[in-house]
């Protein structure tokens, strides 16, 4: 199954892939991931995008998309793949199809803009191993990490409030279009995702009908 999971920030697309990869025996393929790679290995996509990220500039969707492709070329997406964060925006997609990748499913899991911000201005992040907790859902015991034995836990610049609603009306303007893009392309299906990860795990083994 070649398949994009669409939803805002906080929705549980990480979490859910997680499990999905283990069920389709597909990898995950992030674009972050990509741009890592490409530019700690000096690939040529590697020092393309590097010219334009030195230069202050957003790298162009057409390379985004060779980046993608020349992932998707590898042995280990013969059976499918997960897209997680790519595409962000409706040009990214229509790159991608006219690229000749076509996606068997565009999974979006629905979660209301109130959730999300609780969800993720309740983070915390240890500062020594990187563990995560939230305030409300999963404290941690005692205000330090039960990982490491005691890291110092905080809020990241990123889980701010205020950060975190920007996250949301970038998302807004430039990613919830897709859904829209993938309806009308017969791809989209929709997952409620709020509740237990386990339950909404059901809930989107159904909706994919595996």
């Amino acid at each position: 199954m070649r398949l994009v999971l669409l939803g805002a920030p906080g929705a549980g697309k990480g979490t859910q892939a997680r499990r999905l990869i283990d069920k389709l025996s597909v990898p995950q393929i992030s674009t972050g991931d990509l741009f890592r790679k490409n530019l700690k290995e000096g690939t040529e996509l590697g020092e393309r995008a590097r010219y334009f990220m030195e230069e202050g500039r957003l790298v162009p969707d057409a390379l985004v998309v060779d980046m993608v492709n020349d992932r998707l070329a590898e042995a280990d997406c013969e059976r499918g793949f997960i897209l997680d964060g790519f595409p962000r925006t409706l040009a990214q997609a229509q790159a991608l199809l006219d690229s000749g990748t076509k996606v068997d499913r565009a999974l979006e899991l629905a979660v209301p803009w109130t959730d999300v911000v609780e969800r993720l201005a309740g983070r915390l992040t240890c500062r020594d191993c990187g563990a995560m907790y939230h305030r409300t859902f999963s404290p941690p015991a005692g205000g330090t990490c039960e990982g490491c034995g005691g890291g110092d836990i905080y809020t990241r610049a990123d889980d701010a409030e205020a950060t975190v609603r920007n996250r949301i009306d970038v998302y807004r303007d430039q990613t919830a279009p897709l859904v829209g893009y993938y309806y009308r392309g017969g791809e989209h299906v929709t997952v409620d995702g709020v509740g237990a990860p386990d339950v909404v795990y059901d809930r989107i083994l159904q909706a994919l009908e595996i």
